[in-house]
């Protein structure tokens, strides 16, 4: 049990400090519960930080329920067996996508603003959330990067459902974890305080981030 977003941050950089020795390495974190905890991690591990907006392909009706989600670049990570069981059209994925596509890019003016993009290619990078349920968000993330021309990508939360790491490691991806509970439930039981984090959070962190300038320290 973490006490909140900020403690998860500091328990994750200790762990991920071996990780990036050595490297020229990046955080990006998934806005806006992964920017608290990215935070935290790249001041421990003075190392750059920005965010990578991805966002969940929610059913019409049931917003909750995520047949997939997209990433920078239009990449889409679908759950196809939930989308043949729901008889999904193609079309229908595409609607929605197009209506997150917009979403997703306001979200990158918003949250950067006028500075650049930091550029991840050839990097190692860290991308983060506050945790890891079904992983359809952070998978089209991954695979966002991994088309980017990154060097390597660790995926690294502060708590996840086991057979979600493990799903990742299949594909290829580093994880870096600090709990897999069993049973697992939702990322927020893992929480004392999981309150949203608004926009303004999100940006006030990057801007402490990129004001203090974390990793030329």
């Amino acid at each position: 049990m973490f006490r909140d977003r900020k403690e998860a941050g500091r328990k994750l950089a200790d762990l991920l400090r071996p990780v990036v020795a050595g490297t020229d390495a990046l955080v990006l974190a998934l806005p806006r519960g992964g920017v608290p905890v990215a935070f935290e991690v790249a001041r421990a591990l003075h190392l750059e930080l920005d965010v990578f907006p991805v966002r969940k392909l929610g059913m019409p009706g049931d917003e909750e329920l995520a047949i997939g989600a997209l990433a920078s670049g239009d990449v889409r990570a679908l759950n196809e067996d939930l989308i043949v069981y729901l008889k999904v059209t193609e079309e229908l994925v595409d609607r929605i996508a197009a209506r997150e596509r917009e979403e997703l890019q306001r979200q990158e003016l918003l949250y950067r603003g006028d500075r650049p993009t930091i550029q991840a290619r050839g990097r190692t990078v860290l991308l983060i959330d506050d945790g890891l349920a079904t992983g359809a968000t952070m998978l089209a993330g991954a695979r966002s990067l991994r088309l980017m021309g990154t060097a390597r990508i660790v995926v690294a939360v502060p708590v996840a459902a086991r057979q979600t790491s493990e799903r990742f490691r299949q594909e290829g991806y580093e994880v870096a974890c600090v709990a897999t509970p069993s049973p697992f439930d939702a990322v927020g039981i893992w929480y004392e305080d999981f309150s949203q984090v608004t926009d303004d959070q999100v940006r006030q962190h990057l801007e402490e981030a990129s004001r203090e300038s974390f990793a030329k320290r």
